[in-house]
């Protein structure tokens, strides 16, 4: 019914940028919050920043200041701009989207399938 796909990961050096996209298709009526989540090897999945309907946002401390979310509404697309990036950034990163679909008529949660970010020199 609904696809969530990323693109954008990557290898990158400590200190360098990344941009992750993420594109929902499908049976969409609308989409609410959107969200970035990353699970590094050995951790639980964590959330690293997420965006209203309205463009709210917020962020996991470790992240404020150098990650940005923001999203196209026509393009059903939510973005992460990844600056300064360090090593413990590493990770699959996962998008999320909580939609409400013509073919259900419900709104549910939904994921991609992750995009790895590896952060070395």
């Amino acid at each position: 019914q609904v696809q969530l796909v990323e693109s954008g990961g990557g290898l990158v050096q400590p200190g360098g940028s990344l941009r992750l996209s993420c594109a929902a298709s499908g049976t969409i009526l609308s989409i609410n919050a959107m969200a970035w989540y990353r699970q590094a090897p050995g951790k639980q999945r964590e959330l690293v920043a997420v965006i209203t309907s309205g463009r709210n946002t917020n962020y996991a401390d470790s992240v404020k200041g150098r990650f940005t979310i923001s999203r196209d509404n026509a393009k059903n697309t939510v973005y992460l701009q990844m600056n300064s990036l360090k090593p413990e950034d590493t990770a699959v990163y996962y998008c999320s989207a909580n939609v409400f679909t013509t073919a259900t008529m419900t709104s549910r949660d939904y994921w991609g399938q992750g995009t790895q970010v590896t952060v070395s020199s």
